[in-house]
């Protein structure tokens, strides 16, 4: 039996995984992790990816509730000693910016195996990080 939930959690993660997580007051400490996956939203609903995937011509595009046009715009060209923080050369080639980044609604599940103290038996919990939202949340709970 499993129960859904939406509660927001504190999660503490070593070497990108959850490791502890906080739920109800209660520290649950992660014995092992199940299964890891990310899962995408509908990028392809947004009005920047639909006017691309129609043909039509993005920059008369409207972004949905905005009054204002979708404006393409170059990045400028970067300096020969930029770089990106893990070491490869940043781009010198345009791309769009502003409204034309996309927010997929992208999440990354942790199913893990966890237990609040010593005594207290183990149980299977789904850990989702919104990207959107930058937050961590219990989604399930596997009996």
């Amino acid at each position: 039996m499993s129960r859904r939930h939406a509660d927001v959690v504190e999660v503490r993660r070593r070497d990108d995984v959850p490791e502890q997580f906080l739920w109800r007051s209660r520290l649950y400490q992660v014995r092992e992790v199940l299964g890891h996956w990310v899962e995408s939203g509908a990028w392809w609903r947004s009005a920047p990816s639909s006017a691309l995937i129609e043909g039509d011509d993005p920059a008369r595009s409207r972004v949905a509730g905005a009054d204002t046009d979708l404006v393409l715009a170059p990045i400028p060209a970067s300096p020969k000693w930029a770089q990106r923080a893990w070491g490869e050369p940043a781009p010198d080639v345009g791309a769009a910016a502003g409204p034309m980044t996309l927010d997929d609604g992208e999440r990354e599940y942790w199913r893990v195996e966890a237990r609040a103290g010593r005594s207290a038996a183990p149980g299977i919990y789904d850990l989702c990080f919104d990207w959107s939202a930058n937050r961590w949340q219990l989604v399930q709970v596997v009996d």
